[in-house]
C-alpha cells in the first residue's frame, strides 16, 4: 500500500505498524481502542501515533484522489503531455496539482477567452517578443467588428497575456512563498459600522505578518469580516510582487511593448494572483486557527477534567447573580443536597441579612470550604464571603457548562423538585468536591 509506505517514511515507523493501524481503522475500530487494546498489534503505538496516520492517510488519499482525477481530466483533452506528468508527479501539494491543472481547468468565458476569439492571441504573441515596434500601427491591423479601435486591440491582447502569467505554475510557487514569508493579514472597520463593531475595536487599523500572528487574532479578525464588520485583506507588499512577476516576464529594454507588458503584469496580478493566493490562504490560516484553538481548548479541558478534587468535605456552593440573586447549596461529603438559599449581595439593604444567611448555614451544616461560580458578579461574591473572615478557603470554580447540566435530563432526574438555579448551584459545589465526576456528566 503506497499511502502506508509514505506515511511510515515520513514518521519513521514500521511499514507494519501503518499498515495495521489502517487494516483497524479500516474495520471501523476506533482510536481509543486501538491505543487501549491493540498495542500488541500495533507495535505500542499511542493515541498520538494513531490520530497522525489517521490524518495523514486522509491527506494522501485526497491528494491521490485530485491528482488522478486531473490525469484523467488532461488526458481526455489530448494534452496530457510527458512533460506535464512529470510535474505532476513531481508535486507533493494539492497547490501544486492545481497550480498545473489551471490552464486546463474548464472554465466559464473569461475576458483573454474572448480576446482570442477576437483574433488578438497573435497581437499578444508580438507584445511578449518586448521588441521595438510600432505598437500603435500594428493594434490598428486587428480592428474589426468585435474590436472596434487598436485600444481594445491592445486591451485584448493584455487579457490574454494577463491570464497566460496567472496560468504560469513556476510563477505561482514564487508568490506562494512571497505569501508565506511576507504577507501580512490587515483589517479596517467600514466606515458605517464604527459603533456597532466595538467589541472588533482592535482591529480596527490592524496588519500583521501572517507567519506571526496567533490563532486567536486569525479568528477575530475573521468573526469580524463574517459579520461585515471589518474589511479584510491578505497579501504581501504589492510592489515586491509585481517585481517578481516582471523578472520572470520582462527580457526586454523598457520601450512600447514591454509598458503594455507591464501593464498586464499588474493586471494580472491584482485581477487574478492576489485574489486567488489570497483565497487559499485565507482557507489556510483559518484551519491552522482552528487547529491551535483546538489544541489550546483540549489542553484547559485536560488540565480542568485532572484538576485535584477537594475530596470529601462539606461544601457551601453559589452561583452568582445580580438582579435575580445568589443561589446557595449546602453540600455534604457525598454531594447531597443538605438546603438551598437566596441570598442578595449586591444590595446595600439586603447585606446584612445576607451576611447572617451565610453564617447560620455555616454553622447549621458544619461547612468546610466555599466553592463559588466564576462567572457574572463571581469575584463580588468572592470578595463578600472572604469579607465574612469565617477562615475556610474559598475557591473560584470554573461554571462553564453548568447551566446546561442544569437544564439536563440527569440533573432533572436527581432533583425533581429544583429549578435550575439549585441544580446549576450544586454543579458549582461538586465540581470542586470531584471535577472529573461531575463533569463528564454534561453532554459534549
Amino acid at each position: 500500500m503506497e499511502i502506508a509506505v509514505q506515511i511510515a517514511a515520513a514518521m519513521n515507523l514500521r511499514l507494519m505498524q501503518v499498515e495495521k493501524v489502517l487494516s483497524l481503522l479500516e474495520e471501523g475500530a476506533t482510536i481509543p481502542f486501538i491505543a487501549r487494546y491493540r498495542k500488541d498489534v500495533t507495535g505500542g503505538l499511542d493515541e498520538v501515533q494513531i490520530q497522525k496516520i489517521q490524518d495523514d492517510a486522509k491527506a494522501l488519499k485526497e491528494f491521490n484522489d485530485r491528482k488522478a482525477f486531473i490525469e484523467k481530466t488532461i488526458a481526455e483533452q489530448g494534452k496530457l503531455t510527458e512533460a506535464i506528468q512529470e510535474k505532476l508527479n513531481a508535486a507533493t501539494t494539492i497547490a501544486q496539482l492545481e497550480d498545473i491543472y489551471l490552464p486546463y481547468k474548464p472554465k466559464r468565458k473569461t475576458k483573454a477567452q474572448t480576446a482570442r476569439e477576437n483574433g488578438l492571441e497573435p497581437l499578444a504573441v508580438l507584445l511578449m517578443e518586448q521588441k521595438e515596434q510600432d505598437i500603435a500601427a500594428i493594434a490598428v491591423t486587428f480592428v474589426n467588428e468585435q474590436v472596434k479601435d487598436a485600444d481594445a486591440a491592445l486591451q485584448g491582447a493584455r487579457d490574454i497575456i494577463a491570464e497566460n502569467i496567472n496560468e504560469n505554475a513556476e510563477l505561482r510557487a514564487k508568490l506562494r512563498k512571497l505569501f508565506e514569508d511576507s504577507a501580512t493579514l490587515q483589517s479596517k472597520v467600514l466606515a458605517d459600522k464604527t459603533e456597532e463593531a466595538i467589541k472588533y475595536k482592535d482591529y480596527f487599523d490592524f496588519s500583521e505578518p501572517i507567519h506571526k500572528i496567533p490563532s486567536h487574532r486569525i479568528l477575530a479578525v475573521m468573526r469580524g469580516f463574517l459579520e461585515g464588520f471589518l474589511r479584510m485583506n491578505i497579501a504581501p507588499v504589492e510592489e515586491d510582487a509585481i517585481g517578481m512577476i516582471e523578472d520572470q516576464f520582462i527580457t526586454g529594454h523598457l520601450n512600447a511593448s514591454v509598458e503594455q507588458v507591464k501593464k498586464a503584469i499588474k493586471d494580472a496580478y491584482r485581477r487574478l494572483l492576489q485574489p486567488s493566493l489570497e483565497s487559499e490562504f485565507r482557507t489556510a490560516l483559518k484551519a491552522r486557527g482552528d487547529e491551535e484553538a483546538i489544541a489550546v481548548f483540549a489542553e484547559n479541558l485536560r488540565q480542568l477534567l485532572l484538576s485535584s478534587p477537594l475530596g470529601s468535605k462539606r461544601v457551601l456552593a453559589i452561583d452568582p447573580g445580580y438582579r435575580t440573586g445568589c443561589k446557595v447549596v449546602c453540600l455534604d461529603e457525598k454531594g447531597e443536597l443538605l438546603h438551598n438559599d437566596l441570598i442578595y449581595v449586591h444590595e446595600a439593604n439586603r447585606l446584612e441579612t445576607s451576611r447572617w444567611t451565610i453564617r447560620e448555614l455555616v454553622a447549621k451544616h458544619n461547612i468546610q470550604a466555599f466553592a463559588i461560580g466564576d462567572g457574572t458578579a463571581g469575584r463580588e461574591t468572592e470578595q463578600f464571603i472572604k469579607g465574612l473572615q469565617l477562615n475556610l478557603p474559598v475557591f473560584l470554580v470554573n461554571e462553564d457548562g453548568a447551566s446546561v447540566y442544569s437544564a439536563s435530563e440527569t440533573a432533572r432526574e436527581e432533583f425533581p423538585n429544583h429549578d435550575v438555579t439549585v441544580r446549576g448551584a450544586v454543579s458549582i459545589g461538586r465540581r470542586l468536591m470531584d471535577p472529573l465526576a461531575e463533569l463528564v456528566k454534561i453532554d459534549p
